[in-house]
């Protein structure tokens, strides 16, 4: 079972290995957070869906040794988008449910190299 791509979308798990760390769902390694489904948005998709009326920023985390900033939007009652932001600037959208991204913010609080932005 491959990726399946469709306007914008792809569908990744960790059955399929297009996944980064151990079930990463494709978010880059350097971000400590595991997911085992997410939907990978295109950049035109993710930065509609979170600038547009119906996002809230639910936090936001950046890493002080390196140049990554991760957020965590909600846009549904039950689907969040989390944007992160590589270094040179690049934005990658991942969609996933609620309750999977509930464990993420987890991981980022208490990730030692991660804090929130003042």
């Amino acid at each position: 079972m491959g990726s399946v791509v469709s306007y914008g979308m792809s569908t990744q798990s960790a059955r399929d290995g297009a996944t980064g760390r151990g079930g990463g769902g494709g978010i880059p390694d350097a971000v400590p957070v595991s997911l085992d489904r997410t939907t990978r948005l295109s950049w035109e998709l993710g930065d509609r869906v979170t600038s547009g009326p119906d996002a809230t920023l639910a936090g936001e985390w950046r890493c002080h040794t390196t140049p990554w900033a991760v957020a965590v939007f909600d846009v549904t009652d039950h689907t969040a988008v989390l944007r992160v932001r590589t270094p040179v600037g690049r934005e990658l959208f991942y969609g996933a449910a609620d309750a999977d991204l509930a464990t993420a913010r987890e991981a980022l609080f208490a990730a030692p190299d991660w804090e929130r932005p003042d």
